[in-house]
């Protein structure tokens, strides 16, 4: 068994506008063979609560105007660490970037067939590791408070 077109018509405009919105590392699997429940999961990061939030509130709004999706059910809206919107037929899982490490969800699916992407979502494979190292170069320069140079 594989996704169905509907599934996969659904996972493609959500990864748009994850990527829309610069989530990280975008990526889909088609679990319909392993899961009776649904057929996909997309999985998005972003380094920050806001911008998780933002993410799923640009997928959500975007599945209902083009394709007239509502969630069936919506969890992790309040802590924005790790926000799940079930459509019944695809999963999307939008995580903060130290969640997406730290439960490392590709490692679960890494035998299911990857889903192709639209390229904008296919282009943002590697930004988390590339955020990270920006931000750790960026901690180490400036100014401190006082006036100093750290």
């Amino acid at each position: 068994m594989t996704a169905t077109d509907r599934s996969v018509e659904l996972i493609n405009v959500a990864a748009q506008a994850a990527a829309d919105k610069l989530a990280h590392d975008i990526v889909a699997y088609d679990v319909s063979d392993v899961l009776a429940i649904t057929d996909a999961f997309l999985l998005a990061s972003a380094p920050n609560d806001r911008q998780v939030k933002g993410i799923v509130d640009e997928i959500e709004e975007r599945l209902l105007k083009e394709l007239g999706a509502k969630p069936a059910r919506r969890e992790g809206e309040r802590e924005g660490r790790w926000v799940l919107l079930d459509y019944v037929d695809v999963v999307v899982h939008v995580q903060h970037s130290e969640e997406r490490v730290f439960y490392a969800l590709e490692r679960l699916w890494k035998d299911c067939p990857e889903l192709e992407l639209p390229e904008d979502a296919r282009a943002t494979r590697g930004k988390a590791a590339e955020h990270a190292s920006a931000t750790a170069a960026g901690a180490g320069q400036g100014d401190d408070l006082d006036g100093g140079v750290r």
